[in-house]
């Protein structure tokens, strides 16, 4: 099944736009957005989102590494490891994202930036999970989804 394509066009297309907006639009730098999408897909368990690399992107390491759970600051700049750390608390524990969490994202980044990092985390959070739940990875094995009554 493919959720994307013809199901709830109303909110698909609208969707598909927010999401091709968090990677075409977004001015944060490529390895800062790749430490938070891979944390998320890690979390999410999104087959999609754990293999998709960008050409222009970070080493295998650094996915590797994230992949692991690991901000090991010999692989990642201490504005990735923040970026991946707000992306686990974001999808993970976000009531407990105190201040002296606060204290040291902003001493990394702009209120601009850690904006545009929470829309971003936002977006993989929502459609990693969509993926996972509607099995569009053929990873969750739910023979069909059900909803509002019908079979999609």
């Amino acid at each position: 099944m493919h959720l994307w394509g013809g199901a709830a066009p109303a909110l698909s297309v609208p969707a598909a736009k927010f999401s091709d907006a968090v990677y075409n639009r977004s001015t944060l730098p490529l390895g800062e957005m790749e430490a938070a999408r891979i944390t998320i897909a890690r979390i999410n368990d999104c087959n999609i989102c754990r293999t998709m690399r960008s050409p222009d992107g970070p080493d295998e390491a650094f996915y590797e590494a994230l992949l692991g759970g690991d901000r090991d600051a010999a692989v990642l700049s201490e504005r990735e490891s923040l970026a991946s750390e707000f992306a686990e608390r974001f999808a993970t524990d976000h009531l407990e994202m105190d201040d002296a969490f606060w204290e040291r994202l902003h001493t990394a980044f702009s209120d601009e930036e850690l904006v545009e990092l929470g829309l971003c985390v936002s977006s993989w959070l929502a459609f990693g999970r969509m993926n996972r739940v509607f099995d569009v990875d053929g990873v969750c094995r739910v023979p069909e989804a059900h909803v509002g009554g019908r079979t999609v």
